[in-house]
Formats: structure tokens, sequence, C-alpha cells
């Protein structure tokens, strides 16, 4: 098994700037699996070549330094869980395939946390303001934040009132964050989530209340695009670990080229020429 332990810190920082966040998908459980002998879950160390480290992409880490990017992304960031393969990387390397040098130097700020609610991540909680934190550092520098990847609400569809509040409460959300940090028009793209968190609520699921709840959110606001989780993943049984509750390491690679052509599509004229 691989244990990454970053040796060393970049020097330089990237231009382009985007920030992950949301819950254990997107941190990433692609290569999780459970050690029979300790019946712990530990990572399998395969990075697939869609998302092996490159140059142009580096990674803020937990104490705001910029360092080249590897994975897992959110080793020092989501401490309590054990990471593996999530989109980011394969986002980032499928955008620079698609705009080449013109996307410059890519920075990723990982701030996901696996088992997160909605409710943790709004304003006046201390993951609001951490996250606010990590985006602001990771300006210090002179790059600008043209990027936001959202993927989360697989906990509130566990939960029915979190559910039903989830289109009030994503947009307030966004809207704060947008004013918090200074980018009235940050581009968002969410996810259309797959699973729920059956550890919750083991049998009944409120999937399309949120559902309905991100495509909503989509409309209302501008600069907001969703890309299709349950197309990235396809089959359960092809596309999803063993547990049936995170993207497996070929569902996250697609899903992060989802991401890329999305941003790419809708957002790169925003400062590629």
């Amino acid at each position: 098994m691989t244990d990454p332990i970053p040796n060393s810190k970049v020097r330089t920082s990237p231009n382009t700037i985007f920030i992950l966040a949301g819950q254990s998908n997107m941190a990433g459980r692609g290569g999780i699996l459970q050690d029979p002998t300790t019946n712990k879950m530990v990572w399998d160390g395969y990075i697939p070549p869609e998302c092996q480290s490159n140059e142009s992409i580096f990674r803020l880490t937990a104490d705001l330094v910029w360092e080249q990017a590897h994975e897992p992304l959110h080793w020092d960031i989501d401490v309590v869980k054990t990471n593996g393969i999530g989109p980011g990387m394969a986002f980032a390397n499928e955008l620079l395939a698609i705009a080449g040098d013109r996307v410059g130097v890519i920075g990723l700020v990982p701030c996901a946390i696996g088992g997160s609610h909605l409710k943790e991540w709004v304003k006046g909680t201390d993951r609001y303001a951490n996250l606010v934190e990590r985006i602001k550092a990771s300006e210090k520098n002179g790059g600008k934040v043209q990027g936001f990847l959202w993927y989360q609400g697989e906990c509130d569809d566990a939960v029915e009132d979190e559910a039903m509040c989830y289109e009030r409460e994503l947009t307030k959300f966004f809207t704060d964050l947008r004013a918090d940090v200074n980018h009235p028009d940050l581009p968002f793209i969410v996810v259309k989530i797959v699973t729920h968190d059956f550890f919750i609520s083991p049998n009944i699921s409120f999937k399309e209340e949120v559902w309905k709840a991100l495509e909503a959110v989509t409309h209302k606001l501008p600069n907001v695009r969703m890309v299709d989780g349950p197309m990235a993943v396809g089959n359960f049984d092809e596309g999803l670990n063993e547990d049936k509750g995170h993207l497996n390491v070929k569902s996250e690679v697609k899903l992060g080229k989802m991401f890329a052509h999305s941003f790419y599509s809708n957002f790169a004229h925003n400062f590629i020429s």
C-alpha cells in the first residue's frame, strides 16, 4: 500500500485556481478497499494515467503552501478518512489537454470532507470560515480562482428535512461565498449525486428531491452548471466500490473529465482568448 508523504515544497504558484469541495466522492474514494487482515480501509496505491502528476498542476496543502499536485489530493485535508482517487487530477489533466498552455498553471485547492452535510458548510460554521480562508490564501501570490467544483448531497438526501431545504440552503451558500471571497460571478459546477448515505438511512432516500434542488440552483443563480454523476458511474456494479456508496477509480476519472469539459465549454472564455 502507498502512503503518500510530500517531501518537497514547490516554490512557484499557479495562476488558474479551482476549488474542490463537498464530501467523500470529491475527496476521493477510488481505490479504497478493506484490508482483510486489519479490517481497516486502505488505498491500493494505483494511480491511473489520467491522474498522474504534471508540472503544470499544483495543490494547496493544509498548511496553505503550494506544492506539485499528487494523489490522493485530499490526504492532509480529509484526515479522519482514508483517501484515494477523486475527480480533481483527472479534471486538471483533461483541462490542460483541451486548452493547452492557454489555461496556464493550474492550482487545485482541496477542501472536501467525507460525510459532511450542507449545513456544515454554510456561513457561520467553522468549515465555511476555513473554506474562505483557503480560497483567499490561494490567491495571495497573484493567481485567480476561476471555478468551484462541488460534489455534495449524499448525506442530505438521507435526511428528509435536509433534502427539502437543500435548494434554499445551497443557493444561500453559493451567494454568501461569492460575496465573501469577492468573486460575484464565480462559476460553480455541481454534480448530480449518485448514491445516498445508507449509514444514515439504509432504506429511505430523498435523492430525487436533492436532484431537483441542484437543477433548480442552476437556473436560479448565474454561472452554475451541473454534470451528471449517474452518467459518469453507469452500471452500479461496474462504477462503484464494493461498498456501493463511493465512486471507483474509473468513475472518478470520467467525472473529472466531465468537469473539465463543462468548465471549458461554459466558462473558459472568461480567461482564455
